[in-house]
């Protein structure tokens, strides 16, 4: 008998089996005739769509209120592209935190206790700024140059080049941008120097203001 022949009498016959209990308390119905031990009642779902499931519900919960095309909605949608928004992740390779920083970049603006950052969502926060003010400083001649354009198959924008920056450091974002697209470089997960420049397009990013010493500082 098949999974869904044994559910398909299972359940009417259990439903059958309560309501006449319910409707003649003091027949001698015993219910321990009809257990379905023995009987193979596996029905869980497959783990593939489990995760399809959960994903899809903390991708829906997540964003509440819409944030849109701000600022906020572009960090959000960063942090949650890199960790789900969880400030006290650290992945495989070692990068920490709600936007998923190594700790050579964390040196670079001024953080030099990795641990005392993991558990310090507000330094997280300042990090996340002050990189992208630095990476932006880096990156303001292709931002003038490029912005606007169209360059393997996507639209090049400042908050698209500002999200591969964050994924793969500003000199990666150059080449990609001077090869028109030849040189897209992917980090060990598969996600790309392109994929992040589409993803992460068409967001106001203009309160980041180009700075070549950002440093973080509580």
């Amino acid at each position: 008998m098949t999974k869904n022949s044994v559910k398909n009498f299972v359940i009417p016959f259990t439903i059958c089996v309560f309501s006449a209990l319910a409707l003649y308390p003091d027949s001698s119905l015993d219910p321990e005739i009809y257990s379905t031990e023995g009987l193979e009642l596996n029905y869980n779902i497959s783990e593939e769509l489990a995760m399809a499931n959960q994903d899809q519900f903390i991708e829906h919960s997540i964003f509440t209120p819409h944030l849109g095309k701000s600022f906020e909605g572009f960090k959000e949608a960063l942090a949650f592209k890199e960790s789900r928004g969880n400030y006290f992740t650290v992945n495989t390779l070692g990068y920490l935190g709600k936007y998923q920083f190594g700790s050579e970049t964390l040196k670079l603006i001024g953080i030099y206790t990795p641990n005392q950052f993991l558990y310090n969502p507000e330094l997280q926060e300042k990090a996340f700024v002050a990189n992208a003010e630095r990476n932006k400083w880096v990156l303001r001649k292709d931002i003038k140059r490029f912005e606007g354009q169209h360059i393997s198959g996507i639209k090049v924008t400042e908050s698209g080049i500002l999200a591969a920056a964050h994924l793969a450091g500003p000199g990666n974002v150059k080449k990609f941008l001077r090869s028109h697209g030849g040189n897209n470089l992917s980090d060990a997960y598969g996600s790309s120097v392109r994929y992040y420049m589409k993803k992460f397009s068409g967001y106001d990013t203009s309160m980041i203001k180009p700075d070549k010493k950002a440093k973080v500082t509580l």
